[in-house]
């Protein structure tokens, strides 16, 4: 059974941002009020018995629900600048799909995670390369090195690594690693550079385990389409099915005064572009095809079906 690991990345920023002393004391109270939206969120994910897509439009229609009360009601509606010119660095609607995601790795979704021991699921450092040093290191000082990619959310077995010299067993590298065989990572806008960052990324993660499957999710596109068949990359989603705002739009939401005038227009632009379930569909999709309900590599389905 997958061990899944429900951190609390968003939870963790409310809390840290109430003994922020920059934060405006007008702005304490709507904080308290999205502290205990975020408590409510959470209890209904936890309360769900549904199942399949039942299960997953509710899980998407709470998501929406949630974060807009954190990006709309909380940041882009407050009096003061704060919130909203330090959004980059409080982290508070970006860490909500992180926390989020893992409520996707679950047998009611993917019935094949059913059939699987010892998997973990959540953010870990995948595996992607063992490398050696110089021959005047030894093993365990620099001589064998692992690396590792840090992912913000994946499907990873653990796994204990030793090796010794031939001519000298007490010269022994030992390390433990996450291999990874679904990783996934999350951007809010997702352009050129990011792109190819993730590129890299995945082909690193493939060359390590040529099974895994790399996912990459974005709320808003802020880049011309590439197809992601020329990289490592399985497929880019794109969550809210939307471009990003312009430059001229978002040069007027650094005041309250410009968001009081623009609050009409923004609010219904987040109406019109809700995370689609459709997308979360598509990610489930792979998932699926990564952790298959029924075993389908024996020796007779292959023969039955003439190809492998």
């Amino acid at each position: 059974m997958t061990k899944v690991l429900y951190q609390t990345p968003h939870g963790d920023k409310l809390k840290a941002l109430l003994d922020n002393n920059k934060l405006p004391e007008s702005d304490k109270p709507r904080l308290h009020l999205q502290i205990e939206r975020y408590t409510l969120w959470v209890e209904g994910m936890n309360g769900l018995k549904d199942s399949g897509n039942k299960l997953l439009k509710k899980l998407i229609e709470a998501l929406n629900a949630y974060k807009k009360s954190v990006e709309f009601d909380l940041i882009f509606c407050s009096d003061n600048d704060f919130l909203y010119r330090q959004k980059g660095q409080l982290k508070l609607d970006n860490t909500i799909l992180e926390e989020f995601l893992p409520r996707l790795y679950d047998p009611r979704l993917v019935p094949g995670l059913s059939r699987q021991t010892g998997l973990e699921c959540g953010p870990k450092a995948s595996f992607a390369g063992l490398s050696f040093n110089s021959p005047i290191l030894a093993l365990a000082a620099g001589g064998a090195i692992i690396k590792k990619k840090d992912q913000d959310f994946s499907i990873t077995r653990k796994h204990n690594i030793r090796i010794s010299r031939y001519d000298d067993k007490e010269d022994i590298f030992s390390s433990d690693f996450h291999v990874s065989y679904f990783a996934t990572e999350i951007k809010t806008n997702l352009d050129k550079t990011m792109f190819q960052e993730a590129s890299a990324t995945a082909g690193e993660l493939k060359k390590a385990t040529s099974g895994s499957r790399y996912i990459l999710l974005c709320e808003w596109l802020d880049m011309k389409p590439t197809s992601s068949k020329l990289t490592a990359i399985d497929e880019v989603i794109i969550l809210r099915r939307a471009k990003r705002i312009g430059s001229g739009i978002r040069s007027n939401f650094s005041t309250a005064e410009g968001r009081q005038r623009h609050m009409d227009w923004y609010n219904d632009f987040l109406n019109q572009h809700p995370l689609n379930f459709d997308s979360f569909q598509r990610f489930i999709f792979h998932l699926n095809e990564c952790f298959p309900d029924v075993e389908d590599d024996e020796e007779d389905i292959i023969i039955d079906r003439g190809f492998f």
